[in-house]
């Protein structure tokens, strides 16, 4: 095994949607509307349409990027270029997105075995669903300790560099070929049954299901290994017994 993938939300970085997302839509609404105050359609309903049709992206000559402007410029009948609206959101994700980093949680187990793993010579990845700008994603790993100016990581997938997202096969077969790996060769990490697990182990890679410690996988045997947290599998991995 010579690269580990990691989710980030709920794996990396403590992160309850349901805590979340509901102070998150209002926060980006309110830097949206004022960018456009007079919005003549719900910016949000069209927003999450345009990330759906990115999640069943079909067309892998297209960016996530580019599939997410182009619905919006279809739905909203809006020129987002010309509304210079992608800096825009930038200047979100490093400014009025920084409010919400007291509803997640560090874990300090995670940038320990992130630091062992890179120690022990492994690629390390950010196998985050690539629904969201690279700025997002970099801040998010900022709160969960993992700065990517500090920590080398191979890959972070963002929308702007991923051409398909979770739970699409095509995904982890974009990350593979981006980094020249096999599937024998790699770990899948995460929480998400359904976007980090199942694909993974129907391409054939090593997986690992972060799970409550009571939990039983939906599927008997899909998963290499599960356990209630990445200390766990960190001592799995350092004692060599993930495989045996």
């Amino acid at each position: 095994m010579k690269t580990i993938l990691f989710d980030l939300d709920n794996t990396l970085l403590g992160n309850d949607m349901n805590q979340f997302m509901p102070q998150y839509f209002p926060l980006l609404l309110r830097h949206v509307q004022a960018l456009l105050p007079d919005m003549p359609f719900d910016f949000l309903k069209e927003m999450m349409k345009a990330t759906q049709k990115v999640i069943l992206n079909t067309r892998p000559h297209l960016s996530n990027r580019a599939l997410f402007w182009e619905a919006m410029t279809e739905q909203t009948g809006l020129d987002w270029d010309t509304l210079e609206a992608e800096p825009y959101f930038d200047q979100f994700y490093t400014g009025p997105y920084q409010q919400l980093r007291p509803i997640t949680t560090l874990r300090p187990e995670a940038i320990a075995l992130v630091e062992w793993a890179l120690a022990e010579g492994y690629e390390v990845v950010v196998a985050t669903n690539p629904l969201f700008p690279q700025s997002a994603i970099e801040t998010r790993l900022e709160w969960a300790g993992l700065p990517v100016d500090k920590y080398p990581f191979a890959l972070v997938t963002h929308y702007a560099n991923m051409h398909a997202a979770k739970p699409q096969i095509a995904y982890y077969e974009e990350i593979l070929a981006k980094l020249g790996r096999t599937p024998a060769e790699t770990l899948m990490v995460g929480d998400d049954w359904v976007n980090d697990i199942e694909p993974c182990a129907q391409l054939g890679l090593y997986t690992y299901w972060l799970s409550d410690e009571y939990a039983t996988p939906p599927a008997l045997g899909l998963a290499t290994a599960a356990g209630p947290s990445l200390s766990h599998l960190h001592k799995l991995l350092a004692t060599g017994q993930f495989m045996s």
